[in-house]
Order: structure tokens, then sequence, then C-alpha cells
């Protein structure tokens, strides 16, 4: 069974910077689309970003462009998501995500994602 772990999440002040990262088993972790999710109480879960396969194609909530950045190392089985320029609203549980290539290179919505980490806490105090 394919295990997705999140860690790098904590508290922080505005307009510091964390570096999420997401461990994945398995022997197929560069056959995955990888994106971050995010969530807070009483709201549905929300794309953040998203990366293709072997990293060529990238994908941004608004929200979030021009402060984070996803990327990948295949040979490390790892997907990043660093975080720079925090705001109180970008405090939610983040959940790394993976899932099988499909029409587009990289899908923002949850259900095309199948395999889910357990979720790193990131808190960003004003």
């Amino acid at each position: 069974q394919v295990q997705l772990v999140e860690s790098g999440g904590g508290l922080v002040q505005a307009g510091d910077s964390l570096r999420l990262s997401c461990a994945v088993s398995g022997r197929f972790f560069s056959t995955y689309v990888m994106a971050w999710f995010r969530q807070t109480p009483g709201k549905e879960r929300e794309f953040v970003a998203g990366i293709s396969r072997v990293g060529v194609t990238k994908s941004y909530a608004d929200s979030v462009k021009g402060r984070f950045s996803i990327s990948r190392d295949n040979a490390k089985n790892t997907a990043y998501l660093q975080m720079n320029s925090l705001k109180p609203e970008d405090t939610a549980v983040y959940y790394c995500a993976a899932g099988a290539p499909g029409p587009i290179p990289v899908a923002t919505t949850t259900f095309n994602y199948d395999k889910w980490g357990q979720g790193t806490q990131v808190t960003v105090s004003s």
C-alpha cells in the first residue's frame, strides 16, 4: 500500500516561510501527478498546487500564485511545497495527494487523486 507522509508544518508569523515535504513509498512515484490541498474547519478541501509527473507542468490556486512553489524530486520520491510570504488566511491543514495522470496534466479537484497523506498543520499568526 502506497503511503504519503507530510512534514514541515508548524506555527509561523505572517511574512515567514515554510517548506512542506511529502514522502511517498513504493516504486511508482514518478508515475503520479502530485498535488497539495488544504482544509480549514467547516470548509471543503481546496486545491493549492499541483505538478505533473516529470515536473514540466505546474498549477497554482490564484490565492497562492507568486508566493508558493511546488516541486518534486523523483529520485527521492518526494514532493515539496515552498510557501513564502505566508498570510494568516493560509492557516489550514495541508494534505499531499497523488493520482494517475488524466486528460489534463494537473487536475485541481480532489476526486482526481486517490492517495492522500494524513495532513500537516500550518498556522500563520498575524
